[in-house]
Formats: C-alpha cells, sequence, structure tokens
C-alpha cells in the first residue's frame, strides 16, 4: 500500500477523499474526528498538502464505506450522486435524509460497473441520442413526437417490447440496477460525464411498475440529461412541465399511439363495440403494463371515456383478482439486482485471475456461497475445493461456442 501510495499524485488522492467523504454525507469535521486528527489535517490530506498515511487510508476507507482499492483506483473520480440528487429535490422534502445509504450504493455500484469494465476493456456500447428539447407550454405533445421518435430510432416498430430493461441497456448503454429502496421511492436516475446514465428502480415494485419507472426516467435522460431525479410516488400536486413531459413519454414509449389503437379498434369490432374491464385487462398483459396504465393511455387517446378508471375503483374494481379469474398468468421478468452484462464482465475478470475471491463476492454484491451460485448461473463451472477455496474452470466467456 506504502508503495501505491507513494506513486499516487496527493492531489488526486486528496480530490477522491473529498469525494469519497461528501458521499457519505459526512462534513470535514465529522471524519476528522473519526480519523482523530484536527480539522486542519484533514483540509490539509484532501488539498493534497498532507500526505496520508496508509493507517489513516485504512481508517478513511471504513468511515467512508468503501474498500481501500476504491480509495486508490485510478479513473476519474466521479461527483457524489447525493450532491447531484440533493439539488434537485423539492425543499423539505424530509424523506431524503433516509434515503442517503440508498443513493450511496447506488453510486457505487455504478462506479464498480465502470471500473470492471475498464478492467476487462469491454466499455458499455452506448448509443445516447442528442439531447430532445421540449416545448415547456405542451411537454404532452412534446413527449409524444419524442417517444414516437426513439421507437423508430431503435427499430421497435409499434408493438409491445419484450424486455425495456435490456433493451435500454444493451441497445442505449444505460446503467440499470434494481434496488430494494423504500415503498415510496420508484426509481432514482443520475447521469456523469464518466458514468453516463445511470438509473436504479425498485425491485420491489411489480415488474409493471418497474417497466413504467424505467420508462419514466428515461424520459428525463433524452431531455434534461444532467437533472438527476428521485422518483418519488405521489410526489406533486401541481405536476410541473418536465414530470408531466416524462409521465406522458412513458405511456407513449411503452404504450404507441398507433399500435395500441390498432389493437384496441380490433378488440372493439371483435366485442360489437363493448369494451369491458377484463378487455383492458387482457390489452395491458399484452402491452406489459399496468391495468391502471392501459386505462389512462386510452382515455388520453380519446378510445374510451375520460373518468373510466376512477369509476372502476369507485366500483370496488381489483385487478389482480380480475386478471386470477382471467387466468391471465404473471408477467415474468428478471429482477435481478446486477446487470447480467456487468455479471458476466465480473465472472470473466476472476476467471481470468484478475479479481481475488473477495473481490468478487464484493462486486457480486453477496458472499463466497452466492458467487458460487452466480457463476454457475451463468454458465461457468465452478467448484469449491475441501480446503474451501473456489476451484476454478479456465472457461474464457467472450470466447464464441
Amino acid at each position: 500500500m506504502t508503495t501505491t501510495l507513494e506513486r499516487l499524485d496527493p492531489r488526486d488522492l486528496g480530490q477522491r477523499l473529498q469525494l469519497a467523504r461528501k458521499a457519505r454525507g459526512l462534513t470535514q469535521a465529522d471524519a476528522a474526528e473519526q480519523l482523530g486528527v484536527a480539522r486542519t489535517t484533514l483540509t490539509a490530506i484532501e488539498a493534497g498538502d498532507r500526505q496520508i498515511k496508509p493507517a489513516e487510508l485504512a481508517t478513511l476507507a471504513g468511515v467512508y464505506g468503501r474498500t481501500v482499492g476504491e480509495l486508490l483506483r485510478r479513473d476519474e473520480p466521479v461527483e457524489p450522486f447525493s450532491v447531484q440528487l440533493r439539488s434537485n429535490l423539492p425543499g423539505g422534502l424530509v424523506e431524503y435524509e433516509d434515503l442517503e445509504p440508498y443513493i450511496f450504493e447506488f453510486q457505487r455500484l455504478c462506479e464498480d460497473y465502470a471500473a470492471i469494465e475498464k478492467l476487462r476493456g469491454a466499455q458499455l456500447t452506448t448509443r445516447y441520442p442528442l439531447p430532445y428539447e421540449i416545448n415547456p407550454a405542451q411537454p404532452e405533445r412534446s413527449a409524444e413526437d419524442v417517444a414516437m421518435r426513439e421507437r423508430h430510432r431503435l427499430g421497435l416498430g409499434d408493438g409491445p417490447m419484450a424486455n425495456l430493461r435490456q433493451l435500454l441497456e444493451s441497445d442505449v448503454g444505460l446503467r440499470i440496477f434494481y434496488l430494494e429502496l423504500p415503498s415510496r421511492v420508484a426509481a432514482m436516475y443520475a447521469y456523469t460525464q464518466t458514468l453516463g446514465g445511470c438509473i436504479a428502480v425498485n425491485r420491489k415494485h411489480p415488474p409493471e411498475r418497474r417497466r413504467q419507472s424505467l420508462a419514466h426516467d428515461y424520459g428525463h435522460f433524452l431531455t434534461d440529461r444532467y437533472r438527476s431525479e428521485v422518483l418519488v410516488v405521489g410526489r406533486y400536486q401541481r405536476v410541473p412541465a418536465q414530470e408531466r413531459f416524462a409521465e406522458t413519454f412513458g405511456r407513449g414509449f411503452l404504450l404507441p399511439e398507433s399500435g395500441l389503437s390498432r389493437r384496441f379498434n380490433d378488440l372493439h369490432r371483435t366485442k360489437g363495440g363493448k369494451i369491458t374491464p377484463a378487455d383492458l385487462c387482457v390489452l395491458a398483459h399484452f402491452f406489459f403494463v399496468s391495468v391502471h396504465m392501459m386505462t389512462l393511455r386510452l382515455e388520453e387517446l380519446d378510445l374510451i371515456p375520460v373518468g373510466t378508471w376512477d369509476r372502476l375503483e369507485q366500483q370496488g374494481f381489483k385487478v389482480r383478482e380480475a386478471q386470477s379469474l382471467l387466468g391471465l398468468p404473471p408477467q415474468l421478468e428478471t429482477d435481478e439486482e446486477l446487470p447480467t452484462h456487468y455479471r458476466y464482465l465480473v465472472a470473466e475478470a476472476y476467471l481470468k485471475g484478475e479479481l481475488s475471491e473477495g473481490q468478487l463476492a464484493r462486486f457480486l454484491r453477496t458472499d463466497r456461497v452466492g458467487a458460487r451460485r452466480m457463476l454457475d448461473t451463468l454458465g461457468v463451472n465452478a467448484d469449491v475445493s475441501q480446503e474451501g477455496e473456489m476451484a476454478r474452470e479456465a472457461v474464457d466467456l467472450s470466447v464464441p461456442i
């Protein structure tokens, strides 16, 4: 460690330590107290005017919830997500303070993703469009236009999307994680020049809700890229133009007007002009969205009377009960915390000897047994010897079969 410290520019390391402290939500006084030094000493360390000692670095790594290796990385340090998100949260949002640990883990995952890409020399392919401009006076109309243009750009046609998460990861290049966030938080979005577009979706929400949250935050990415967001359910009483755009974009992206109208009209003719709640359930299942979103979208397109959803709620309509009676199977979609591409890169790095067993488990956010299980799931043959060490087979996941 000492040799590594001597090779590092103290100013670069100081900047990384400062950003790690801020990401943890600590003041210089807080960190100095934990380290057992004066605040002026910590100020000098962060400014690069005083060389940090190995023992001090190890202590700060623990205080900041990092490993020493993370603090010594040579990649470009990243502005704390917490700073970005705090600046865009509405004043007086008391719920923010307990989100700090989730925001911190969100950033660490994104940084680890970039680090493992660099280690393997396999950077995520990005197909970012230039930011779209929206008309603040008519955000809904802008949203419909952008949704149609994005579908065309990605070659999606006007039908349902089989796997939105995979699409946005592989065809756009977003870093998407599923975290167990507080129930009131649907998703978080952040963007930096180093990490690109990053989204954390609430893993505890139903699949249809997760897709809706993903599409919503994708709308923010497309128009206001550098403005981070915590998507809190039911936050706004008076919805601002940017949020109205994102909500309408999400519906338009998942439920394109042409494809939905065509299928609805076919159903309308088949049913003799009568549309029932059961039909809404079937349509929602086909497009893999919630019945609530489907109903609002049909109202939006003037295909059913405005207020239909409100009337169904007043009548005690139970969506899950109706879906069960109709025999509609649950929509299957992975709720894995980590993206598939990320997990494969970690597995490859381990098999190539570029990661230790401990690093493997840390990158996969699990223990040794869980890491073995995940390697097996990815098609990697791994075993644990009698000595308890993980034995590796020289399988190169990058070579075509």
